[in-house]
């Protein structure tokens, strides 16, 4: 057994799985009932007091996965290509998380650029959501991906092949703008997340979610798989910090 080691417990997200759990359900009651359930997700990674409730929201509308592939970009680490996380299990406050070795090693078949680097899994974009799933899918297993510079057409083809593997669900992990006056930072997300919604890859350009390059190729694979995107929530940290001078903006999307 080889556990992933945590980067951000108790401080992004609480150590305390009765905590965690006690959020989960608080969604569970917000969380809209759709039409289908969702093949993939958008959802933010920022600590759990600004955006949990936001990226809850998206795994509660959610039917039980086998699996969960978590994409996000790497924030502490340059990275060529990406790194899939080597490791059996992810330890949470929920309980131990298993990851699906024998499908990260079919990924690296698939895709050269695809590597280990465990430097690359001290990184918060992914962790974060390991909580979540745990609580909210004990049964499920997951594969841990951190991208670097790698191009959206490249992980397009990796989100596609997950997309194509049975009850598996997606989930691309970014926030929205950073830093910007409130005002600002809303007319900024509003055009970066209808975008999303008009499923544009080129009107995505520009945009400074961290997590731009994940965010395009879910929407370049979802435009051609189908999948329609649905808006769950939108919120920034303003909402907790009460400082409008310069916020970060999360966002909740749903693909069906």
């Amino acid at each position: 057994m080889s556990s992933r080691p945590l980067a951000v417990a108790g401080m992004f997200y609480p150590e305390d799985g009765e905590e965690i759990a006690r959020l989960v359900a608080h969604a569970k009651k917000q969380a809209p009932v759709l039409a289908s359930p969702p093949r993939a997700l958008i959802v933010p990674h920022a600590g759990y007091i600004y955006s949990g409730i936001t990226a809850s929201l998206a795994y509660a509308s959610c039917a039980t996965p086998k699996r969960v592939v978590v994409i996000g970009p790497s924030h502490r680490v340059r990275l060529n290509g990406a790194s899939v996380a080597q490791y059996t299990h992810v330890p949470t406050p929920c309980g131990a998380l298993a990851i699906d070795t024998a499908f990260c090693a079919h990924l690296r078949e698939h895709f050269e650029w695809l590597g280990f680097f465990p430097a690359a899994h001290h990184e918060h974009s992914t962790e974060v959501q390991m909580p979540l799933l745990k609580c909210l899918f004990p049964q499920a297993s997951v594969v841990e991906i951190v991208y670097g510079t790698l191009s959206h057409e490249n992980l397009a083809g990796l989100v596609r092949l997950c997309l194509d593997a049975p009850e598996t669900l997606v989930v691309i992990s970014t926030d929205l703008s950073h830093f910007y006056p409130l005002a600002q930072a809303k007319e900024k997300d509003n055009a970066c997340i209808e975008a999303i919604k008009a499923l544009h890859v080129k009107e995505l350009e520009g945009h400074e979610a961290c997590g731009i390059t994940g965010v395009k190729a879910l929407v370049e694979v979802a435009a051609s798989y189908p999948l329609t995107p649905n808006v769950l929530e939108y919120r920034t940290s303003f909402e907790r910090s009460g400082d409008a001078s310069s916020v970060v903006g999360y966002v909740s999307v749903t693909f069906n």
